[in-house]
Formats: C-alpha cells, sequence, structure tokens
C-alpha cells in the first residue's frame, strides 16, 4: 500500500470559496475538476507548514486566518490511500497569481454543486456548510472515480 499525505484549503470571501478549475496537467487525476488548493507534504512538514506553502505557491496568498477542518481518508482504489487534511481560510493578504495546475476562480457557495467535483467532495462541502466540529472522512473509490462507501467519524454513511 501507498500512502500519500496531503492537505488542501478553501480560501472563503463574500460567501464564495476560491476554486481551482484542473484544466492544466496531462495524466492529472483531477482533469476537468474543480478542487480547492493545496498538495503534497515535503519533507518534515507539518500539516500547516504545508498548508501555508502550498496556497502561496498556487494563489499569491498568505494566509493570516485559517481552520483545521478535518481529516479526508482517500482510498482510490488503484492502490493509493492519501491522507489530506482539510482547511478552510478566512484571511489571506497578497496579489494573486496565475496557478500553474489550472484556474482560479471565485465561485458563489451556494454553486459548488453545479461544478464537476468528486462525489465525496460533495459529502465534505455538506459538512463545513453544516459546520461540522473536527472530522474523520474515509471516502473509498473504486479506481475509475466512482464512490464506493463513506464513513463519518467512524459510521458508515449513505451514498
Amino acid at each position: 500500500m501507498q500512502a500519500e499525505l496531503s492537505t488542501l484549503c478553501y480560501l472563503e470571501k463574500d460567501d464564495q470559496y476560491l476554486m481551482l478549475h484542473r484544466v492544466v496537467k496531462k495524466n492529472d487525476v483531477n482533469k476537468d475538476k474543480w478542487i480547492g488548493v493545496g498538495g503534497h507534504f515535503e519533507q518534515d512538514e507539518s500539516p500547516e507548514e504545508c498548508l501555508l506553502r502550498e496556497v502561496r505557491e498556487e494563489t499569491g496568498y498568505t494566509l493570516t486566518s485559517y481552520r483545521f477542518r478535518g481529516i479526508v481518508t482517500f482510498v482510490s482504489g488503484d492502490g493509493v490511500t492519501e491522507y489530506m487534511h482539510l482547511f478552510t481560510a478566512d484571511g489571506f493578504e497578497g496579489e494573486p497569481v496565475p496557478c500553474d495546475e489550472g484556474v482560479l476562480e471565485w465561485v458563489p457557495k451556494s454553486r459548488i454543486d453545479e461544478l464537476n467535483i468528486w462525489e465525496g467532495d460533495k459529502i465534505f462541502f455538506r459538512l463545513l456548510t453544516q459546520e461540522e466540529p473536527f472530522f474523520s472522512l474515509k471516502l473509498v473509490y473504486d479506481g475509475k472515480g466512482g464512490l464506493v462507501s463513506a464513513a463519518l467519524n467512524g459510521s458508515a454513511m449513505e451514498l
């Protein structure tokens, strides 16, 4: 089994999230999907250090206020399990820069479900909207992008 560590952050402003439309990289597991900003841990980084570095690299922004919202365990179905540290941020400064992984766009929270997002992402967006306290969400995929099962804080969820 291969395990990966990553962060994902949704910057918030005026009831919108900053979303990344992944349209640049070839052979991208997220191709054409809308996701937050973030990425993989570098050697010896904490979740917060990875978060701050990745957001700065992908957006140009320096976070000034953020919350650690949960851990999402992604079982891909193709041999990789990713432990994603999920954050939201409502304070940031700096000037935006172009992202080399896709197009950044502010999207009203009410329109997120209309975007091409992963099925499991819809679950954690609901948890964020409901102000769920710190959570552990396990999402199991079939290796082809289909969500097979989900569990919140160790209990199976209806899909």
